[in-house]
């Protein structure tokens, strides 16, 4: 079976001008592949969407609850922020409750995501931050956690260090991968990043939704919790007109993205994972793809698979906001 297939044609006055290939499965509750677009055994590197599995081993010593930090702060732990103000004035505040300095923070000095944010930053004369970067929610929240159980701190973005250690079990035990069977590699922030079949990371994302499906007892209190905080502050986890937030406003849906295309769904009520990824890596057509799925499964809600279609419409537009093409989700299930 070919990898990747085709999910989504773009057409300019009726003429091809882009085609966006990948793959798509659903997963139900016993693991098995109900629905298929590509290969659903592709391995896939989690990227950010790993993030709510990556802030598990903080939640379950209840780091929030230790440095007396709100469920808005708490949230950020699995976010991919992008530098509003809200977002920045939130982890200043969690610098000050665990007393992390921001220099502690392994990830690179970069400027916030969203572009008026950035712009603002620039006008007020502002240079790049550690703190502006999307991955610094997680990386405080892995430093809180190492201060906490008096682990190093210098060294928490190594592999062999305890907490990325721990990290890999929750990986393992979510996705049900053996630990020595998941690649490992470096994550844009710095942090290990792990990489597993696709169909796994549906699996990993229901059980996110459905605690119950969780046999290990240790985690499975701190994944309905940091569920929870997503689902009670999604414009935390991304920003206020972005896929995830979209996702999470929806108390039925647990959700998450990362870097080059790879998406994690699930959903509580069908109780089934969705894993998709976009091989080159464009995040412009999650919406497409998202919004196709839960159409074709014959999804409920629909606010919110207009709200998705609201931040990317099918329609295409010029710079002048003229009609100039459409866009549609092509992929067949096998």
């Amino acid at each position: 079976m070919k990898a990747f297939t085709e999910l989504v044609k773009e057409y300019r006055a009726d003429v091809l001008e882009n085609v966006h290939y990948g793959a798509v499965c659903i997963v139900n509750e016993r693991g098995e592949v109900v629905y298929q677009a590509g290969d659903p055994d592709h391995v896939v590197f989690l990227r950010s969407a790993a993030k709510p599995f990556q802030a598990i081993p903080v939640m379950k010593r209840r780091i929030e609850q230790v440095y007396g930090l709100t469920g808005e702060e708490a949230s950020l732990f699995a976010a991919s922020h992008r530098g509003e103000a809200f977002h920045i004035a939130a982890l200043e505040s969690i610098a000050r409750k665990t007393g992390i300095s921001e220099e502690q923070l392994y990830c690179c000095p970069s400027l916030p995501l969203n572009e008026q944010a950035k712009a603002e930053r620039i006008q007020r004369g502002e240079t790049k931050r550690r703190i502006f970067h999307n991955c610094s929610g997680k990386h405080m929240g892995l430093l809180a956690l190492c201060k906490h159980m008096d682990w190093d701190e210098k060294s928490y973005y190594k592999p062999e260090h305890p907490v990325q250690q721990e990290i890999l079990s929750v990986i393992a035990a979510m996705t049900e991968v053996p630990k020595e069977r998941i690649a490992v590699g470096i994550d844009g922030c710095g942090l290990p990043i792990h990489a597993v079949p696709l169909h796994t990371i549906g699996r990993a994302y229901l059980k996110l939704a459905c605690p119950d499906l969780i046999h290990e007892h240790n985690i499975r209190g701190a994944a309905e919790r940091i569920a929870t905080l997503m689902n009670e502050y999604p414009t935390m986890i991304a920003d206020t007109h972005f896929v995830c937030s979209a996702l999470l406003k929806d108390a039925n849906i647990s959700a998450k993205g990362g870097a080059k295309g790879v998406y994690g769904i699930g959903l509580r009520k069908e109780r089934l994972g969705i894993a998709l990824k976009v091989s080159d890596g464009s995040e412009q057509v999650w919406p497409c793809i998202i919004a196709s799925i839960l159409e074709r499964i014959g999804y409920d809600n629909s606010d919110t698979i207009a709200r998705l279609y609201e931040i990317v419409p099918n329609t295409i537009y010029n710079d002048g906001g003229l009609i100039v093409g459409e866009r549609e989700a092509v992929f067949e299930w096998v």
